[in-house]
C-alpha cells in the first residue's frame, strides 16, 4: 500500500519563513507587515522521512574531502572558495540584477568543461539561444561536456542529474525552480526551502557539486527563508556599484575555507576579468596636491588591500547637519565624528560631513578608523596628507589609537606600491620590530592628539 504525503494549509511569512496557523498582520519574528501568505505545507511519510537515515559509523573511517577540490583556473575565484569548489559542495551565489552572477557561472561552467569535467547548466530564466548568445559573448569554446537545460519542474532537474551525472549542476535560479510536491508558486518560501534541502541532499549523497544562483531583496539579502544561507556550504555575495566597473564578490559563509575573502574583477564585454593587483587599480586615480583624501591598508580576509578615503568637510545650509558615508557603517561615521568633536576640538555640529570609500569597496575593519579621522581633519583644516603616507588604527572614545591585527601584511603591502611612511599605533610598534620596512619609516601614535601633531605641526 503506497502511502500518500498528507498536507496542511498554514500562513507563511515570505520574508523570514515563520509558519503561523493563522494570518498575522505583522510578523513577530522579523516585523515585517503584510507578508504572510497561505500556503500548502507538505508533511512526508515516516516511511519516506526515515529513509534517508544512515547508520552511524566511526570518525576515523571517514574519508576526509581534503585536497577533492575543482580548481577554477582562475585565482580571485580559488582564493573566495577556498582552494576551488569541493566536490559535493553547495554553493550560494547572490547579488543585484546585472551584476554578473549568471556571467561568472556560466564563466566557471566553460573553464571546467575544458578540464573533462561535466557540466549541467539549469536555466530557468533565460531560454537555450539567450544562454548560448551570453556564452558566445563571453568568448566559450566549444565543449562535449557542457550540457545546458531550460526547466524549473524539479523532478525533471533530477532525472537529467541522475542521467548525466554531472560534476557540477548549476542552478539559474533557484527562486525560478519549483517542487510538485508544494501547490505554492515557485519563489515562495516553501518552494525555495523545499527544492534547497532536494538539492543539497543529493549533492551529499551523489558527491555533485551544485552552484546555485540567488534573487536578492531590496534591502540587499537573499530572497527566501533564511534557512537557505545555513543549508548551503558557501555563500558568496557580488558587490559593486551599479555604474562602475570593478565587482567583489566576498565570501559571508565558507565551510571549506576562510570567510570575509574577497575577490575583485572588473566587468568587460567579454565576461568578468579578475583584477590581481587591485590596491593598484584603487589607488590609479589619486590625486596629489588634494585635502581630505587618506590611503589606509585594510584587511580582507588574508589578503591585504590599499584603499582611498576622501572626506569632505562644509558648512551646513539652513542650520541642518548632514553626516554621508559611502563604503563604510553610517554609525561608526557618526561615533567618529563625535570623538573628534569632544576630543580635538574640530567645531563639526554645523557642518556637513561626506566619507566616501573610492572604488565601490565596503569596509569593515577597524583598522579604518584612523583614516577617517584624518580625512576629517585634513578637510576640514584644508591640509594636505602626504602622498607617500598611509595610516591604520582603530579610534577610541577616549581618542586613544588602538591596536590591530596582522600589522606586517599591511605594511609590506604599503612598502610594496611605494609609500614611504606608515602612522601606526603605538601598540603594534613593538610587534614590527626587526621587520625589513626597506625606506619607509613607521610612526607609532598614542592618539589622534599626535597623529595630527604629526602631520601637521602648526595645528
Amino acid at each position: 500500500m503506497v502511502k500518500v504525503a498528507k498536507s496542511r494549509l498554514a500562513f507563511v511569512c515570505q520574508s523570514c519563513g515563520l509558519s503561523s496557523p493563522r494570518w498575522i498582520g505583522k510578523c513577530p519574528d522579523c516585523s515585517t507587515w503584510n507578508s504572510f501568505v497561505e500556503e500548502e505545507v507538505l508533511a512526508k511519510p515516516r516511511s519516506e522521512r526515515t529513509a534517508l537515515f544512515r547508520e552511524p559509523v566511526l570518525l576515523h573511517t571517514v574519508k576526509s574531502l581534503e585536497g577533492e577540490r575543482m580548481l577554477l583556473g582562475t585565482d580571485e575565484l580559488d582564493r573566495v572558495l577556498g582552494g576551488g569548489i569541493v566536490r559535493g559542495s553547495v554553493v550560494l551565489v547572490g547579488g543585484d540584477p546585472g551584476i554578473g552572477k549568471s556571467t561568472i557561472a556560466l564563466q566557471i561552467c566553460n573553464q571546467l568543461a575544458h578540464q573533462n569535467k561535466k557540466i549541467l547548466y539549469v536555466s530557468g530564466e533565460e531560454s537555450i539561444q539567450q544562454t548560448k548568445l551570453r556564452a558566445d559573448r563571453l568568448g566559450a569554446q566549444s565543449s562535449e561536456n557542457f550540457f545546458i537545460v531550460n526547466v524549473t519542474d524539479m523532478d525533471a532537474i533530477l532525472e537529467f542529474i541522475k542521467k548525466f551525472a554531472p560534476d557540477l549542476v548549476v542552478i539559474d535560479s533557484i527562486q525560478v525552480v519549483y517542487t510538485p510536491l508544494l501547490s505554492s508558486s515557485a519563489g515562495s518560501v516553501s518552494q525555495v526551502r523545499e527544492c534547497a534541502n532536494i538539492l543539497t541532499q543529493l549533492a551529499k549523497q551523489s558527491n555533485t557539486s551544485v552552484l546555485l544562483i540567488g534573487h536578492v531583496t531590496k534591502e540587499g539579502t537573499l530572497a527566501g527563508p533564511r534557512v537557505l544561507e545555513h543549508i548551503v556550504d558557501t555563500v558568496l555575495y557580488f558587490e559593486g556599484e551599479r555604474f562602475s566597473n570593478y565587482r567583489v564578490l566576498r565570501a559571508m559563509k565558507n565551510r571549506f575555507g576562510s570567510t570575509n575573502e574577497i575577490g575583485v574583477f572588473e566587468m568587460s564585454v567579454s565576461g568578468l576579468k579578475e583584477v590581481k593587483n587591485p590596491s593598484e587599480i584603487f589607488l590609479a586615480e589619486r590625486p596629489k596636491e588634494s585635502s581630505g583624501s587618506v590611503v589606509v591598508p585594510v584587511l580582507e580576509g588574508t589578503r591585504p588591500i590599499l584603499v582611498e578615503i576622501q572626506a569632505l568637510v562644509t558648512k551646513a545650509n539652513f542650520g541642518v547637519t548632514r553626516r554621508k558615508a559611502q563604503g563604510i557603517d553610517y554609525n561608526r561615521l557618526s561615533l567618529l565624528v563625535a570623538v573628534l568633536e569632544k576630543r580635538m576640538n574640530l567645531k563639526l555640529f554645523d557642518k556637513d560631513v561626506f566619507v566616501n570609500v573610492v572604488g565601490g569597496m565596503k569596509i569593515e575593519d577597524p583598522a579604518v578608523d584612523l583614516g577617517i579621522c584624518l580625512a576629517i581633519g585634513s578637510s576640514i583644516y584644508d591640509k594636505v596628507v602626504p602622498f607617500d603616507t598611509v595610516a591604520l588604527g582603530e579610534v577610541g572614545l577616549a581618542s586613544e589609537v588602538r591596536s590591530i591585527t596582522n600589522v606586517t601584511l599591511r605594511i609590506n603591502e604599503a612598502r610594496k606600491l611605494g609609500f614611504k611612511k606608515c602612522i601606526l599605533p603605538k601598540s603594534n610598534h613593538l610587534a614590527c620590530r626587526g621587520l625589513d620596512t626597506g625606506e619607509m619609516k613607521l610612526v607609532p601614535v598614542p592618539d589622534l592628539k599626535a597623529a595630527y601633531s604629526n602631520l601637521w605641526e602648526e595645528i
